[in-house]
């Protein structure tokens, strides 16, 4: 093979070179800083799922689904889908391919890092050459490839319903710089290809381009212009990538490890947080899920804008969007990159100074409980059964017609999980609220703990220390009480859709369960949006500044989903949302608990835990 430029290099290689350099150097500075930021736990446990091959294998199976095949948006939509990946993984194979061109027919010119994105250019074909090959062809079509991703994206900005969308995010000036940039290099790339394609080679994309170019400017000459075109768009594109939303492609290859390794976040504005804010892609993609969208005047509080904001770091308006959010979790459901909008949340809150000094002292220690015993059950309704009493009525009508001995922890309330405080971003004093709760439930000697309320059931399963104590919803209390004969169930009449609860199903990941007991007892039918997608009731106790006013457009919105199911009545498993969804819906709400209670009977008159 003969080298086009004898040295291996010309001058329009500089702009390339210049922006790698600084692109690199930049990404390894903030790789050493979000290390160091870290807590030295975490960096250890980092540092070993390194070398941990589960681990490694895990993250290179993520890596490849989730940065080039984009896996999650083919199963939210076939052609958004199509579009991300065809540009990331078509880029990510004219790398690959460009440097098995370099390692086959010029090995020597590997160490030149940017001989492998230039080689069409310095190379000259010859009979003994790669003309014709395979190689060829393959970059011509994950060029077309990439060619067509850039046109969807074009179409996308005018019109992004096809893409599954409303609305999408409003680009600011640099990420403006950045996709513009992103835009011209794959064309470029084909013109100065295509201008080269009779001295280097091509394949069916780049040769008859080449002979159209020909017949009107036929100097070759006229093929330096657009390779310096082409290093310079890679040059400002890579110049401006830190700066803007495409920092999102090295940030997320540090994302996936660290997630993987058991990372969490723990403050919101650096280390674990600090990654997974410059992973926002900003794709929007949060808009249309978030329940507050429903109003528009919500739509730049939703979590695309908010990682924007704390990358520019506007104090003003990271308050007014961590206070607003209802911290339903159906932004980090669907996004692509699992960015925990709740948790950077709730971290963002703890940092709030009040004009208060904490004191524990009013929370009394808890009496000695008189105890259970091993046989006995304990039921914890929380306080938000409290607003619908007929909740802790039902599931204690239904452990005496099972014949289950319970004691009925918080029967005269006073007993607060701690979560409201934990939403709130008052970490210690939600901690506090637990170590006390925790005294007072061991003291009752039991083996099980019952709870009705999600919201409770969450901060119990992750917050708590109980050993020895099982503790589950009563959902799946009351399947055992059935498939142990029990109870026996008889038909509803009705035909239920079942809404799924945040905290119960995106918060613990409970979704079939619920069906499957309401499926024994009554028809069921599913809304549009269900299970991870369900719709927030707008009752949320995560927001700390929406007013009833505002909510109610959500409930309603919700209501309209579950409307769409055709179904005689609502279930669910929350008193929240059966509150909630009770003062607008036009249409029975009951909570689970209570349509049990109506269709079954006790079998035994013994009274016993299982």
């Amino acid at each position: 093979m003969i080298d086009r430029v004898a040295s291996g290099f010309h001058p329009f290689v500089i702009p390339f070179v210049a922006g790698m350099v600084f692109v690199l150097g930049y990404c390894f500075i903030g790789i050493f800083r979000i290390l160091l930021q870290l807590p030295a736990e975490d960096r250890k446990r980092f540092f070993i799922s390194l070398v941990t091959p589960k681990t490694i294998l895990k993250n290179i199976r993520d890596i490849f689904c989730d940065c080039l095949f984009h896996v999650k948006l083919w199963k939210r939509n076939r052609l958004l889908g199509y579009m991300h990946s065809s540009i990331a993984f078509g880029w990510f194979m004219l790398i690959v391919l460009g440097h098995i061109e370099v390692i086959l027919f010029l090995p020597h010119r590997i160490r030149l890092f940017y001989y492998p994105i230039f080689f069409n250019f310095f190379v000259a074909e010859a009979d003994s050459t790669i003309q014709g090959s395979l190689l060829f062809f393959l970059m011509d079509f994950f060029l077309l490839i990439i060619l067509s991703g850039i046109a969807l994206a074009m179409y996308k900005r005018i019109r992004s319903r096809i893409f599954g969308m409303r609305r999408t995010a409003r680009p600011s000036l640099m990420n403006r710089i950045g996709l513009y940039s992103l835009w011209a290099i794959f064309p470029l790339r084909l013109l100065a290809e295509s201008f080269t394609a009779h001295i280097s080679g091509g394949s069916f994309l780049t040769i008859p381009a080449n002979w159209v170019f020909r017949q009107f400017l036929g100097n070759d000459l006229n093929l330096l212009p657009t390779w310096w075109a082409y290093s310079i768009v890679l040059d400002v594109f890579m110049v401006v990538l830190p700066f803007s939303r495409y920092m999102h492609i090295p940030a997320e290859m540090m994302l996936i490890p660290l997630r993987n390794a058991g990372i969490r976040v723990r403050n919101a504005r650096k280390g674990f947080a600090k990654v997974q804010v410059l992973s926002c892609p900003n794709c929007g993609v949060c808009i249309d899920a978030c329940p507050m969208s429903v109003d528009k005047a919500n739509i730049k509080d939703c979590t695309v804008y908010l990682t924007r904001q704390l990358r520019r770091k506007n104090e003003r308006r990271i308050e007014e969007i961590s206070d607003k959010c209802l911290l339903c979790g159906k932004c980090e459901a669907v996004c692509q990159v699992g960015v925990e909008g709740p948790a950077l949340r709730i971290q963002l809150r703890s940092e709030r100074k009040y004009a208060l000094s904490p004191d524990y002292s009013c929370i009394p220690d808890p009496p000695p409980a008189e105890s259970a015993g091993e046989g006995k059950v304990l039921y914890y309704a929380g306080c938000m059964s409290r607003l619908v009493p007929s909740v802790g009525r039902s599931v204690e009508s239904v452990f005496r017609k099972a014949g289950i001995a319970y004691e009925w922890i918080d029967r005269d309330g006073g007993v607060c999980c701690g979560r409201p405080m934990y939403l709130a971003g008052r970490l210690e004093e939600a901690e506090a609220i637990v170590r006390k709760n925790e005294a007072q439930i061991l003291g009752y000697g039991v083996g099980t703990l019952v709870v009705s309320c999600p919201i409770c059931y969450k901060m119990f399963k992750e917050k708590y220390d109980l050993p020895g104590i099982r503790i589950v919803h009563y959902i799946d209390y009351m399947q055992e009480l059935l498939d142990a004969g029990r109870l026996k169930a008889s038909r509803s009449d009705l035909c239920y859709v079942y809404h799924d609860p945040c905290e119960l199903g995106r918060g613990m990941g409970i979704y079939e369960e619920p069906r499957r007991l309401l499926g024994r007892i009554a028809a069921i039918t599913e809304s549009p949006k269900n299970r991870n997608e369900s719709i927030c009731c707008g009752g949320s106790l995560g927001s700390l500044t929406l007013s009833f006013a505002k909510r109610e457009k959500m409930t309603r919105a919700a209501l309209e989903n579950l409307y769409d199911g055709k179904a005689d009545a609502i279930a669910t498993a929350c008193p929240l949302c059966l509150a909630t969804f009770s003062r607008y819906a036009d249409r029975p709400v009951r909570d689970i608990a209570e349509i049990v209670d109506a269709q079954t009977v006790g079998t035994i008159t013994k009274t016993e835990a299982i």
